[in-house]
């Protein structure tokens, strides 16, 4: 970590409390982490990974509960990527880690045309090498570091693009039913996260395969939410409030809710007079 001034010093402490008590809520609102739990968090090299796996190894030191983190890389083999980085980094953690070596980029490669976003294939290959690896080495939690503002773009894509009202939950069981996913991060915004690992100095990798991608639809998305949070601040704090307040029965969705059995409750006793209508 960087030498910091009284005053960087400060806003730093404020910083990493917010952060620390946002993961800590997270956790106990979704009973993310429990007793005995190990936890695999998943380490890409990016921002969000690094601090959820510095906060959780805090978090750790004072947790009354006892709970085990692995730290797991899946290197996809993209051309120029800096094997070195991540294994130096967490060598000098005490954390045990793993490299898992796939070369999902070259089957990316193989069937995405240039040009066209391939975040939604890379993405599947990177969660089913995760997820069995995960199985491997017995990890009852696998931790991904997406925070606030990935869950409310993610809200705005899926109605934007596949006509479907749902975001990324805190916690989830994978369709399999033998994984359990968390987000730790999910009350952390992407701003605190950018700060901390500018603090720490975090030896980011860029992704090259698809992070670069202007085009995407994701980036329009976050350019769309920035600017209403320029216009009206707390918006997507708003937002994310809404996720977590679901009304089902103010919306359509006939298995949410019984929409074909509503009847008005009428009160048989009142013997209320009968009217007659005359039409003149």
């Amino acid at each position: 970590m960087q030498q910091l001034s009284r005053k960087d010093k400060t806003e730093f402490n404020k910083l990493q409390k917010r952060l620390r008590r946002n993961v800590g809520t997270a956790i106990v609102d979704y009973n993310m982490i429990e007793d005995g739990d190990r936890v695999m968090v998943c380490l890409s090299g990016g921002k969000d990974s690094y601090g959820m796996l510095d906060i959780l190894m805090n978090l750790r030191t004072s947790a009354p509960i006892d709970f085990e983190l692995i730290a797991v890389n899946l290197d996809q083999k993209q051309p120029g990527f800096p094997e070195e980085i991540l294994p130096d980094y967490l060598s000098r953690l005490d954390i045990p880690y793993y490299v898992l070596e796939k070369d999902t980029y070259s089957i990316v490669r193989e069937v995405i045309p240039e040009g066209k976003t391939s975040c939604g294939l890379c993405s599947r290959l990177r969660r089913g090498s995760l997820y069995g690896f995960a199985q491997s080495i017995r990890a009852s939690k696998i931790a991904l570091g997406h925070h606030r503002d990935d869950i409310v773009e993610t809200l705005f894509l899926n109605m934007f693009f596949s006509g479907k009202l749902k975001a990324m939950p805190p916690k989830l069981l994978s369709d399999d039913k033998r994984n359990v996913v968390i987000r730790p991060l999910a009350y952390c915004t992407e701003k605190d996260l950018a700060s901390y690992a500018r603090y720490k100095a975090f030896p980011i990798i860029p992704c090259n395969l698809c992070g670069s991608q202007e085009n995407l639809q994701r980036v329009k998305v976050k350019n769309m939410l920035a600017e209403w949070e320029r216009e009206y601040p707390g918006r997507t704090e708003t937002i994310f409030r809404s996720i977590r307040n679901v009304a089902p029965s103010q919306l359509a969705d006939r298995s949410l809710f019984d929409f074909t059995s509503l009847q008005a409750s009428v009160d048989t006793d009142l013997h209320l007079p009968v009217v007659n209508i005359v039409n003149h």
